[in-house]
């Protein structure tokens, strides 16, 4: 079987270095640490870039796919708004705010950036139905990417997530399972059916073919750092699910500047948590190295992970940036999501509320620099968790229909 993962030339531990070839694999034979895509990119100039398609296959030279990748049946998402938030900026007291705006990806979050490369490589592997562990958003943008190719899907969620995404999982066909148990007991049960024939050519995209499907995140570093300008944001708050998202844009931001397509400047990145799954979080105010699993407890059901894979390597970019992580309340999170749509027209899912939320902590407790330009990230639209603002769901008021009636209130 011939494999095509363009530029990427090997698989690498992140721990231990050892490589091994292209495969679907995902832990090291050697320590078990994870693994990741090793590249050998040669030249690659802004100009290239500039003259590709408006999705993330701008970045394919950059990225585990084939050179003809734009020309498959695939999703296609990326080149999403990088919105000007001057209005959410001085609400916060912030001189120059940005908005990165994933809601307007093909399945309303940042999740068909990273299915759209696991796609890639399920076809490189010959496998036939695509899969994954789900907190919600993952599970409809597989369906949907399933759909595209002409895969087979079934994927598996916690039964108790909100009905908009379960209803948005299944409308694309394909299989969707609900298990009675938190996230970290979908994941493991996936885990366990990788090795059962079961599972024999299913492509589980954050499990076995994670090494590729994690790259997909760093289209969000490479298409921030273009939209500003070709330079790199001095600040960034991303929501901490898997911790996956965080560490792939600072993997993004740092191959940007080897490869001198922007500046070699300082940049802080800023985790940010639901205080009810906030297990990095507290491993980061507490100094610790080491991430202690919880149970969650929390609205924001996309970030609701208890034992987070690349927690440690979350705490690691933190304090190596500069930055910080934290976390705020569900009450302070619906209080976000109202913040941002009043005042820049951006209805963002909990995830986006819990960004805001911190953005808005760090600016008050002088964590975050206020004059410093600082990117925000919204991973996913808010009518997909619509209950969280379930309290403002009426009208302003209810009158007869006259001028007089509208002039009494």
């Amino acid at each position: 079987m011939s494999l095509d993962f363009g530029p990427a030339v090997a698989l690498s531990c992140r721990e231990c270095g050892a490589r091994y070839d292209l495969g679907p694999s995902f832990a090291c034979l050697e320590c078990f640490g994870p693994l990741e895509a090793a590249y050998d990119f040669g030249t690659v100039t802004r100009a290239q870039i500039e003259t590709g398609p408006a999705s993330i296959w701008r970045y394919r030279s950059l990225l585990p796919v084939p050179a003809d990748v734009a020309t498959k049946p695939n999703m296609n998402p990326g080149w999403t708004q990088l919105v000007k938030a001057g209005n959410l900026g001085r609400a916060l007291g912030i001189r120059s705010l940005h908005v990165k705006d994933d809601s307007g990806n093909p399945t309303h979050s940042f999740k068909d950036r990273v299915v759209a490369i696991a796609v890639e490589a399920a076809r490189n592997f010959g496998f036939h139905t695509l899969s994954c562990s789900s907190t919600g958003n993952l599970a409809g943008a597989v369906t949907a990417a399933a759909a595209r190719a002409g895969l087979d899907a079934c994927v598996f969620i916690p039964a108790d997530l909100e009905q908009a995404k379960i209803a948005m999982a299944r409308v694309f066909g394909g299989r969707l399972i609900g298990i009675d148990g938190t996230y970290d007991e979908v994941n493991r049960f996936c885990s366990e059916l990788i090795g059962d024939p079961l599972g024999d050519k299913w492509g589980f995209v954050n499990v076995n073919l994670r090494p590729y499907y994690a790259e997909g995140s760093k289209t969000l570093a490479y298409e921030i750092a273009e939209q500003l300008g070709w330079k790199l944001p001095e600040q960034i708050v991303i929501p901490i699910a898997s911790g996956s998202q965080l560490t792939k844009i600072d993997k993004g931001f740092k191959e940007l500047i080897a490869l001198g397509l922007v500046e070699d400047a300082p940049y802080k990145i800023f985790g940010a948590q639901a205080q009810g799954c906030s297990p990095v979080s507290a491993a980061y105010k507490a100094g610790h190295d080491v991430v202690q699993p919880v149970k969650p407890d929390t609205i924001a059901k996309s970030l609701a992970i208890g034992n987070p894979a690349d927690g440690p390597y979350v705490l690691d970019i933190a304090r190596r940036t500069g930055g910080a992580v934290e976390d705020v309340t569900d009450a302070e999170i619906v209080e976000a999501i109202q913040l941002l749509a009043a005042t820049e027209g951006i209805f963002a899912e909990t995830a986006g509320g819990v960004t805001v939320g911190v953005l808005k902590k760090l600016v008050e407790n002088g964590t975050l620099d206020p004059e410093a330009e600082t990117v925000v990230l919204n991973t996913g639209d808010g009518l997909k968790t619509l209950d969280a603002v379930s309290s403002i769901a009426e009208p302003t008021a209810v009158i007869r229909p006259s001028l007089d009636a509208f002039r009494a209130i």
